[in-house]
């Protein structure tokens, strides 16, 4: 038996073809996870806060929800480092001398990031195509941030149109090139999802036997990233490649 993980989480899902995140609900389900939920918008502002150097942010998003009725985490957990003291506090907006609560979110300050991006310069310059969603906020708010990437290109190439850069190198700690890093799923103007191979997953993954055979053949039993996509085939890389 192993220790029990924590995690703090809004959405966890696999995009198209497998929407929901079969391995981690059955995770939830049999109490291998303690976690503490919050909504989208809420996990963007806390990143935010992180990002900002500010120990918690208010909003009114959550008023009259579920969220604020449910705390994952015992009072034991919350004397760990980096864990709130509580999930969040109502405070009556000062500003207002009628009755008018908001909420007050703890800051997230993750020790690493790790993010994909389309293009990242010989300097460290990283530009992501696209939705960022809350990626440069989770950056931003990290102790250490890793950046794989489709491309590494030259400095000339990514001062060009310096306003579709999305984070200077002093933020970056780490680059990796990941042609197809993020593959099963899509990455904007490279490449669509592969049906093939999420359809896959989500035929083994609610099966333990069947979900132990698929990590022996797909991340065990291949030693590179190169030879994974040897295995995924250039046929289909070609298919879900964006015209």
């Amino acid at each position: 038996a192993g220790c029990i993980k924590r995690l703090e989480i809004a959405y966890g899902g696999n995009g198209r073809y497998a929407p929901t995140c079969i391995r981690f609900k059955k995770a939830i389900q049999e109490g291998r996870i303690e976690f503490e939920d919050y909504s989208n918008y809420q996990m963007s502002l806390r990143f935010l806060a992180g990002s900002l150097g500010i120990p918690f942010i208010p909003t009114k998003s959550g008023l009259g929800s579920d969220i604020l009725n449910y705390e994952g985490f015992s009072k034991e957990v919350r004397k760990e480092k980096k864990v709130a003291t509580k999930k969040y506090s109502l405070l009556q907006d000062p500003f207002n001398e009628e009755d008018d609560n908001v909420i007050l979110l703890p800051a997230l300050t993750p020790d690493v990031a790790i993010i994909h991006s389309q293009y990242v310069g010989e300097d460290g310059t990283v530009r992501i195509k696209g939705l960022t969603f809350a990626d440069l906020e989770q950056a931003k708010s990290a102790d250490v941030v890793i950046v794989t990437c489709e491309e590494i290109v030259p400095r000339s190439f990514i001062r060009l149109d310096p306003d579709q850069n999305s984070l200077a190198p002093f933020f970056i700690d780490a680059i990796v090139k990941v042609p197809y890093g993020a593959h099963p799923t899509a990455c904007y103007s490279f490449y669509d999802y592969d049906p093939k191979h999420l359809n896959l997953y989500k035929k083994v993954a609610g099966d333990d036997k069947l979900f132990k055979q698929y990590l022996d053949e797909w991340v065990y039993g291949v030693s590179t990233h190169e030879e994974y996509l040897s295995k995924i085939g250039t046929t289909m890389l070609m298919n879900i490649k964006a015209n």
